[in-house]
């Protein structure tokens, strides 16, 4: 599919469902992963809202994850999970358990809710994407120094259909247009590619476990061509389950050994979560970490060993079910164990030791290849094909040439007689692609209109898979039972987004439906709203930092003048200011929640007074 070069540069986004990173390519120079505003090459996946009487300050990126402790009610993680499914999925009915922010059902679809500014707000998940998505954004712009339009964000490959649009919806609040959405693993493996001498002809392996998902790809590089073979995944497994399993695991040791139960106490869990999230990484180069925490719960400290073994032995079963991902995954590929050339590490989950270790002996000893950052090479690659997409960064010679040809992750169908899945479109379909299948009939005498429901999945009951939509086929020529042909077709283009046609091929009429605009989770107007509430937000955080930046000017003049007053003034001007100095120290005390406007008139103030006594 012929794509229209768009004029200048395009960022790649890894949204990730615990940490995001941003990459660029420029002219003249490598794929730059930019640092955020702290240095940081990742950012934390969160977003908080500061309690009520501090003034609903929103946060993200580090500075929300950094209270999350403190204000486990009101930081938001994880929404990646939520997002493109229904608040009644057995996964985000299972996951709210464990969530200490409160999820509500709107529309169908899981929502947060809070109190903002004395509102009580409902975000999609989409909206809480596309506030990281704003940061990441920002972090870009502040790098290049100019507005960013355009981005390829990635998800992960076992994403269906309505998770993909969802992305876009996520891209298009953020002030983004989103021109590709490409898969994790196949963003991994063109980092991996273009990183190597010799782009020879092979076959290499993806695996990549991040914090929330789990991908594999199986891809043949030939030269400048990277040709998926096969993918597979789990939406619902990576390092956040590791974390919750060991959780779990002090959850149960504290009400037995101590008899206090820690599991609806939120702060204590937000203090615990974050201490097993820390264990976890150190475990993957120490045998033996330490967990403890002060003042965990009623004023206990507490301290417990966690052994690098144990944590395999409470995570052992998720550590195989990506083995049988893989085995699968290779044999939709039509591919064996010693044709695989390369397995390329993706996500920070792979730093595991038995993950390695378990790849190794599955491949025969093959060692698992190292020379890519696993945390930032899908941000790499989804900036590598911005620069495809770009007339500004197409100029790359790097890049000139390179073919990425990607496949569907499930099979696509509609519903036959007796709920049957009957598949046209099968998973692993190399896409862009059309697919027409004319076997499709009437089921009643007389009958001039049918209705058409669109599934994705891989079990033989529709019930059993994911329902994206359905549309209505009319003004059939009358006919009896199974005489009418309609003709099915299924497209879908370069970022999986589906779009379905039927036809009668008698009267030549037809339906369709489209999953980017007609059948999606947000409607176009729901969408344009929190477009404009996004700008609006955004607005008011740069209100609100323009009032906590006066306030600390203010309390600097207020320190600054009273360590100099010793030195400058006169015995009769020290009262003076001192007096005048302790009025607005005080009166910053009881207004911590002034308005910038404030702030600034008692600067003056100040300003005046020194003026004076000087």
């Amino acid at each position: 599919m012929a794509h229209t070069k768009i004029s200048g540069e395009v960022i790649g986004i890894d949204l990730g469902t615990t940490y995001s990173c941003v990459a660029v390519a420029r002219k003249g120079r490598n794929v730059e992963i930019i640092a955020n505003d702290q240095g940081n090459r990742t950012t934390p996946s969160y977003v908080a809202f500061s309690p009520a009487s501090a003034g609903s300050e929103r946060l993200i990126g580090e500075a929300a994850k950094n209270q999350a402790t403190l204000n486990p009610g009101r930081t938001i993680f994880d929404a990646k999970r939520l997002i493109g499914k229904k608040f009644d999925d057995p996964e985000v009915q299972k996951d709210l358990k464990y969530l200490p922010y409160p999820v509500v059902e709107s529309d169908g679809r899981p929502c947060v809710e809070m109190d903002v500014n004395g509102q009580l707000k409902t975000f999609t998940p989409e909206e809480l994407s596309a506030m990281v998505l704003v940061k990441m954004k920002e972090t870009a712009e502040a790098y290049l120094g100019k507005q960013v339009k355009h981005a390829v964000v990635t998800v992960p490959a076992y994403f269906n259909d309505l998770q993909r649009q969802a992305t876009k919806d996520a891209g298009t609040i953020a002030g983004l247009d989103v021109l590709r959405i490409i898969n994790e693993p196949t963003a991994g493996a063109l980092a991996y590619g273009l990183n190597q001498d010799s782009r020879r002809k092979r076959n290499i392996l993806v695996y990549d476990l991040g914090g929330g998902t789990f991908d594999v790809s199986v891809l043949n590089i030939d030269k400048d061509e990277f040709r998926v073979l096969a993918t597979g995944g789990d939406t619902h497994l990576g390092g956040g389950d590791f974390d919750q399993r060991v959780m779990k695991y002090f959850v149960d040791m504290i009400k037995r050994k101590y008899k206090k139960d820690v599991s609806k106490d939120r702060k204590a869990l937000g203090k615990l979560r974050r201490e097993c999230e820390r264990a976890k990484r150190v475990l993957s180069s120490q045998t033996q970490v330490r967990v403890e925490i002060d003042s965990f719960i009623q004023g206990m400290d507490f301290s417990e060993p966690l052994t690098r073994a144990r944590f395999e032995d409470l995570n052992s079963d998720l550590f195989e079910r990506t083995l049988e991902v893989v085995k699968s995954t290779m044999e939709d590929a039509n591919v064996e164990k010693d044709e695989i050339d390369e397995i390329v590490l993706v996500g920070g989950s792979t730093r595991i030791p038995k993950v390695t270790e378990m790849l190794k002996k599955a491949f025969n000893g093959k060692e698992p290849s190292k020379g890519i950052n696993p945390d930032e090479a899908v941000a790499y690659g989804a900036a590598v094909q911005g620069a495809m997409l770009s007339s500004d960064q197409g100029g790359l010679l790097e890049f000139v040439g390179v073919v990425l040809v990607d496949v569907t992750p499930l099979s696509l169908g509609v519903q036959a007689l007796g709920g049957l899945m009957s598949v046209v479109m099968p998973r692993n379909t190399v896409i862009p692609r059309k697919i027409t299948r004319g076997r499709y009939t009437t089921f009643a005498d007389q009958q001039t209109s049918m209705f058409i429901q669109v599934f994705q999945g891989e079990r033989p009951l529709t019930m059993d898979c994911i329902h994206l939509g359905s549309f209505v086929l009319g003004d059939i020529a009358p006919a009896p039972r199974g005489v009418p042909s309609v003709e099915v077709t299924f497209e879908v283009d370069a970022d999986g987004i589906l779009t379905v046609t039927a036809k009668d091929t008698a009267s030549k009429n037809s339906g369709s439906l489209t999953i980017s605009s007609s059948k999606r989770n947000l409607s176009q107007s729901e969408v344009e709203r929190m477009t404009t509430e996004a700008i609006e937000m955004a607005e008011h955080d740069k209100k609100e930092k323009a009032r906590i930046d006066a306030r600390n000017c203010l309390e600097k003049h207020i320190y600054d003048l009273n360590k100099a007053i010793d030195e400058k003034l006169n015995v009769c001007d020290k009262a003076e200011a001192k007096t005048a100095l302790t009025e607005a120290s005080e009166w910053l005390d009881d207004n911590q929640d002034a308005w910038e406007e404030d702030y600034e008139d008692r600067i003056q103030v100040l300003r005046d007074l020194w003026a004076r006594t000087w």
